[in-house]
């Protein structure tokens, strides 16, 4: 024994002793030790002898006549198991000479190339230290010191071994559920037999038992040719086709006479009892398949189950991919309505350094093409999304019309047979005022900021300023709303062609109120429709015309006859052969609660964007106009009632209708886009990138999801009557039905 100069381990000459490090049991890599490369040589001599030894094991089991020296020799083989625990087990009494030979012994087991690599891979890792200032290589001293893994994987303990653990009592306790099916009457042992290859000998051993000895054929030769398939006889050309093997000479004597052949199986007897063990083996093989075929059924069973688990999986990764997507285009809505605030401080500030002797009614920008999400408060966040937080019961009969500013700001609302449309502060829930001015009853309505237009069954447009509603200045059943300070006109707006005019408030003679800055005349009967833009507005009634305004002059720009549109249609639209009178009524589909009622509004909704305009009316057609010239140059034709409301974007319209049907068309093609059935008319929507929601004659708001075309509806401390208006931002939804109630929803 001698101490390794290079490092500090010991080495040893006998062939079955070998060095390891004496502070550490794992052994020293060739690239630790220089002179230990005789270390492989003795390890291999050993687990040579050990090889040895249990080949003279095997000889000894098989050959008994082994002499006494070879079992002796055997006797003292001891595995590498039993070695290892003999090693750990027994006693140490720290002595040099058990240290020795302990190290003697495990010396042939663990040092092996696979373990000499894994040391080295230990010992050659970077580890941090404690503190974590620096890192150094760990030695063998320090690896020495610590406990000994016999284990050198790199499993861990994860969270579901500590779920398994915590559950093992629980599973314990559990009773063990009965088998169902196959498991149930057939064995596992039994299955495994009859599905085992010897499992067919039965039928083989059957099969030749069957087999007769005969005379040469050539039956093979015959098939291959049957196939059309070549023989090794056909390459020689000139010979003879058969060969001697394959001709069966049969020979007559002489002067015998021909008789029949015996049938083969006349000549061969199995005897009763291989007759009865083949009946036993076929009944053995009718129970082997039977079993197969249950094995069969429940692997296709058990596929069918992982095919619907897998379906589950598919459809929840779909919804998944769906929510990206409207997260996507939420993301969308919210960079452009980023955009256009950036754009409206900027305007607000210019228009705030320019100034101005005469203070004018200033008109925002229309809140029907904001994007993005609104202001909201903070406590917002914390209510339920699809319910009703909020109810306005002032109303006594059904809405027709209503709209909001914002968010918890001001809305305004108005019901049939009601000639003052409410006027409310969301925040608080409260009427703050009334509006005045109209006889009878008002149909359409638009908010924007602090400027409301109104359109009545008088048919009359008024505009009004709702900074000036006021609920404390006393007013009362038989009393004039009382405003101060309102923007008056410098001068009077004289009649304009085609009988329209403008009127300030002053010079109404139904009411003073200084409430209402100016009324728009001109229509004949009943407006039904208005939507403004910045100083634009267009109306809708049902004298069956559109007539467009400036709300700067008063003035009316331009009428546009719907009839007129009717009987002249585009270029490629085929004529209509409806004749209108001068009143114009039809009878709804019933409402879910089974009411009707007449309709009367010819024209069921306008919106523009530019020089383009689109009109919905009585005739089911959906009109697309051009307001530089008065013309209609597109005219889609699909729905077979009469339109009550739509909007449009960029690249959709969307229309309700009395036929039950809300319709998106492709304002690029022309066509339908999309076609969403209801039970009930469709009398009122809107629609954003990511949803349409629609009031369909029922109770509840029906929420329909433009990617993944699934429908939900509302209902949560909703009305208790069918849904007619509503009008939503964000995620505030403000509806109106006919039970005279106005429902705010948190989305």
């Amino acid at each position: 024994m001698r101490k390794c100069s290079d490092c500090c381990c010991v080495q040893f000459c006998s062939t079955s002793e070998t060095g390891v490090c004496s502070k550490f049991l794992f052994l020293l890599p060739t690239s630790a030790c220089p002179s230990s490369a005789s270390f492989y040589s003795m390890a291999s001599t050993t687990r040579g002898r050990s090889n040895n030894d249990k080949r003279q094991n095997q000889r000894h089991a098989v050959d008994p006549n082994v002499t006494e020296g070879a079992s002796a020799s055997s006797s003292s083989g001891i595995s590498k198991l039993e070695l290892v625990q003999k090693a750990f087990m027994a006693p140490f009494t720290h002595k040099k000479t058990d240290s020795t030979r302990i190290l003697s012994d495990l010396a042939p087991v663990i040092m092996t190339p696979r373990m000499m690599t894994s040391a080295a891979t230990v010992s050659s890792r970077p580890r941090q230290s404690i503190a974590g200032s620096s890192s150094h290589r760990s030695s063998f001293a320090t690896l020495g010191r610590a406990p000994l893994r016999l284990g050198l994987g790199s499993n861990r303990i994860t969270s579901g071994d500590l779920q398994i653990l915590e559950a093992v009592d629980d599973l314990l306790e559990a009773e063990v559920p009965e088998p169902e099916g196959v498991a149930s009457n057939i064995s596992l042992l039994r299955g495994f037999n009859a599905t085992i290859p010897s499992a067919e000998k039965s039928k083989t051993r059957r099969r030749q038992m069957r087999n007769v000895e005969t005379p040469r054929l050539g039956l093979k030769k015959l098939g291959l040719t049957a196939r059309g398939l070549l023989t090794e006889e056909d390459d020689h050309e000139g010979q003879s086709v058969t060969s001697e093997d394959d001709v069966v000479v049969v020979r007559h004597p002489q002067g015998a006479q021909k008789k029949g052949r015996e049938s083969l199986s006349a000549a061969k007897k199995l005897g009763k009892e291989e007759l009865l063990r083949q009946s036993n083996e076929i009944m053995l093989d009718k129970e082997n398949i039977h079993v197969k075929r249950s094995l069969i059924n429940s692997e296709i069973e058990e596929i069918t189950n992982k095919i619907h688990a897998l379906d589950e999986i598919r459809a929840k990764l779909e919804q998944d991919l769906i929510k990206l997507q409207e997260e996507e285009l939420e993301l969308d809505d919210e960079l452009e309505g980023v955009k256009n605030r950036m754009k409206f401080e900027q305007e607000q500030a210019t228009s705030q350094k320019q100034s101005s002797s005469v203070q004018n009614l200033h008109l925002p920008p229309s809140s029907r093409r904001r994007k993005g999400p609104a202001f909201l408060p903070s406590e917002h966040d914390e209510l339920p999304p699809g319910v009703a937080f909020m109810t306005l019961d002032s109303h006594t009969t059904p809405i027709t019309a209503l709209d909001f500013s914002e968010p918890y700001g001001t809305l305004v609302s108005a019901s049939q047979e009601d000639a003052q449309p409410r006027v409310w502060d969301l925040l608080t829930g409260e009427e703050i005022g009334r509006l005045r001015g109209h006889v009878g009853a008002v149909h359409c309505l638009q908010v924007e900021d602090h400027v409301c237009l109104t359109g009545g069954a008088d048919g009359n447009v008024r505009l009004w300023d709702l900074r000036r509603v006021d609920a404390d200045d006393g007013w009362g059943e038989a009393e004039m709303v009382s405003l101060s300070d309102v923007a008056e006109e410098d001068e009077e707006a004289p009649e304009k062609e085609g009988g329209s005019s403008v009127r300030t408030a002053e010079e109404d003679p139904v009411q003073k109120d200084k409430t209402c800055a100016r009324v728009l005349e001109g229509h004949t009967q009943t407006v039904t429709a208005l939507y403004f833009e910045d100083e634009c507005l267009v109306t809708g009634a049902s004298d069956k015309t559109l007539r467009q305004w400036d709300l700067t002059t008063g003035q009316c720009v331009m009428t546009m006859d719907i009839l007129w549109a009717i009987s002249h249609p585009a270029s490629g639209t085929p004529m209509s052969s409806q004749s209108f009178p001068s009143t114009f009524a039809v009878q709804t589909p019933p409402y879910a609660d089974g009411t009707k009622e007449m309709y009367e509004d010819f024209v069921g909704g306008v919106q523009f964007w530019g020089y383009g305009l689109v009109s919905g009316s009585g005739d089911g057609a959906v009109r697309m106009w051009d307001m530089r010239t008065g013309q209609a140059h597109r005219t889609l034709l699909g729905h077979t009632g009469p339109v009550t409301c739509l909007q449009f974007d960029e690249i959709h319209i969307a229309s309700g209708s009395l036929d039950k049907t809300l319709r998106v068309w492709d304002l690029r093609m022309g066509g339908i886009f999309e076609t969403i059935q209801f039970e009930h008319a469709v009398t009122a929507l809107q629609f954003d990138s990511r949803k349409i929601i629609a009031a369909t004659g029922e109770n509840g708001v029906k929420i329909y999801n433009r990617l993944s075309a699934q429908t939900s509806t509302l209902m949560t401390n909703g009305h208790m009557k069918p849904v007619e208006r509503l009008r939503y931002m964000d995620r505030y939804l403000v509806t109106g039905g006919r039970d005279a109630k106005l429902k705010i929803w948190s989305l």
